[in-house]
């Protein structure tokens, strides 16, 4: 099975201060990796520096993706090439609704004009899987929706975008646990794709619990800790991360 990630001996820096210290990282399609840690740990800067994010300098390492190094390439390109990034606290943006956004989207990742019938079909039925009201389509991205329904609409870009590889920051954060189903729900339908592979950041453990995952990795400190696989989760979720802080 090919690499579709390939993270090597990466250190990243915010604002002079380095947050980052040697991480290595390999991700193969169809995958689902959990990253874990406490809080302040690095491993939302990991994220932003994957997509590249440019507050998040790489002082050393390469990123390569799908075979290519991709260390010095900007967000757009990561995204265009099937990279996508779900935020802990999404933006609200005025002026363009959800649907036209993921619209949009689409076409500039395909480099196709999309048939607005074929569009709003697929999408209504995104939409019904996630107990989302229709009605959201229509309004401003992000714009005077919960907290949870700002998750369920960074989980439908999700789904309607299909990309390689998707980076979960913090998803369930913040979701009550009806919530939290229907987000684990999207992301079960999107492991159905056997191509794509995730990335979950989290320090909980409520959106893995109907996951599939294959690897566990710890990060302390902007260190990789710790990796191993699923059996990880369980053993963190009750005894927490006190033996990898030592």
């Amino acid at each position: 099975m090919a690499d579709l990630l390939n993270v090597k001996n990466l250190y990243v820096s915010v604002e002079d201060k380095e947050i980052l210290h040697g991480i290595n990282l390999t991700v193969n399609r169809g995958e689902t990796h959990v990253l874990m840690g406490p809080n302040g740990a690095g491993k939302s800067t990991l994220g932003n520096a994957l997509m590249g994010n440019p507050q998040y300098f790489v002082t050393k390492g390469q990123i390569f993706f799908d075979g290519k190094d991709i260390t010095k390439e900007p967000t757009d390109v990561r995204a265009n090439a099937g990279m996508f990034l779900s935020f802990q606290n999404p933006l609200e943006v005025p002026g363009i609704t959800l649907g036209n956004f993921i619209r949009s989207a689409l076409e500039r990742k395909t480099g196709q004009h999309i048939r607005l019938w074929d569009f709003k079909k697929e999408m209504k039925g995104a939409m019904e899987l996630l107990n989302m009201d229709p009605s959201y389509a229509d309004r401003d991205l992000n714009v005077g929706f919960s907290g949870g329904e700002k998750k369920k609409a960074e989980i439908l870009q999700l789904l309607m975008l299909k990309p390689s590889l998707a980076i979960l920051d913090e998803t369930d954060s913040g979701l009550d646990v009806d919530a939290v189903r229907t987000v684990s729900k999207g992301v079960e339908e999107y492991q159905k794709s056997k191509d794509g592979a995730l990335i979950i950041i989290t320090h909980s453990t409520r959106i893995l619990e109907s996951l599939k995952v294959d690897k566990t990795h710890v990060i302390v400190n902007g260190s990789m800790r710790a990796e191993g696989g699923a059996e990880m989760v369980d053993e963190i979720n009750e005894k927490g991360f006190e033996e990898y802080l030592k």
